[in-house]
């Protein structure tokens, strides 16, 4: 229990220091964000206003201490243009985790299963597919795969869309809008998953309770169920748990190729503004969820240890 309170401390403090990090890469911008907000024709006398309104004209330091003494209640502020960040990510960040949701049970599931298949026939046919096929899953970035899906499913079979419409509720508005962002995002990790699956379920295989298991005439199913995967099972979720960062970062650009409702066009809009705040509760919204992703996954391991004694 103490050992996992200061990992979550260190993480906590990675963390903080990652959004101190954001606000300085921002100040560093060029522009001026109280000249985006009011626009070109704004003199020096109402961009000067607005800067001391927006709390600019204070030190850098001062300014992120106030913002994060926010956070720390739940308050991350309003955006330059004054509305409240906490409204803005009510309407933006669900759709969001619906989408890298819906890409990592996706990732999970085929990566288990076509992990499963290679390490169970290496040689074979299954080898001389995955092994390049994976290779170019994960040397291939989201916006060239989303561009590919769009040309093919969208434009050449007319399958599905290749923009995304939002019904009353911020959603998209029918579940084949969801198919090709999901595969744009899920793609990459499912390759790089695959080959993290098989090489753990390979490296758990030469265990002798393995050997031992096979000699007692065991079927491949229940010796892969029961006495492979439990070992290997540590290094799979601490992967699959790193994924999720992966997915919500590369969210970002999927969703503003296939104009997706969550908080990409929001943050690419907060960057040209220079709007900090916005840019920052992303990424601190974003790290809360990886966190508690990788406490999960720390959970699981732990128990997967304790199993094997």
């Amino acid at each position: 229990m103490i050992s996992f309170a200061r990992l979550l401390l260190r993480r906590v403090a990675l963390l903080v220091a990652l959004l101190a990090t954001v606000f300085v890469a921002v100040d560093l911008l060029p522009g001026n964000t109280a000249r985006a907000v009011l626009g070109r024709e704004a003199t020096p006398e109402q961009i000067a206003a607005k800067e001391h309104q927006l709390g600019l004209d204070r030190p850098l330091p001062v300014r992120f201490s106030d913002w994060i003494s926010g956070v720390a209640t739940g308050d991350f502020g309003h955006t330059a243009r004054g509305r409240s960040v906490n409204e803005l990510l009510v309407d933006k960040f669900p759709p969001t985790l619906l989408l890298g949701g819906l890409a990592l049970a996706l990732t999970v599931f085929a990566s288990l299963a076509l992990g499963a298949w290679w390490a169970t026939r290496p040689g074979s046919a299954a080898t001389r597919v995955l092994q390049p096929a994976t290779t170019t899953a994960v040397a291939i970035p989201e916006f060239v795969i989303s561009t590919v899906l769009i040309l093919v499913f969208a434009l050449a079979l007319g399958w599905l869309p290749a923009v995304t419409i939002t019904d009353r509720s911020g959603f998209p508005a029918g579940p084949d809008m969801l198919v090709l962002p999901v595969l744009a995002l899920a793609l990459p990790q499912i390759g790089w998953n695959t080959r993290v699956v098989r090489a753990a379920l390979a490296d758990a295989a030469e265990a002798p309770h393995v050997e031992s298991a096979v000699l007692d005439g065991l079927s491949t199913r229940v010796v892969l169920a029961r006495h492979v995967l439990p070992f290997a099972l540590p290094t799979i979720v601490a992967s699959f748990a790193t994924t999720v960062g992966m997915l919500l970062g590369g969210s970002l650009v999927v969703e503003t190729i296939f104009n997706y409702p969550g908080v990409g066009a929001v943050l690419a809009g907060s960057v040209a503004d220079r709007d900090t705040s916005v840019v920052a509760a992303v990424v601190a919204l974003s790290g809360v969820v990886i966190m508690g992703m990788l406490a999960a996954a720390d959970g699981i391991r732990a128990w997967s240890l304790r199993g094997r004694r």
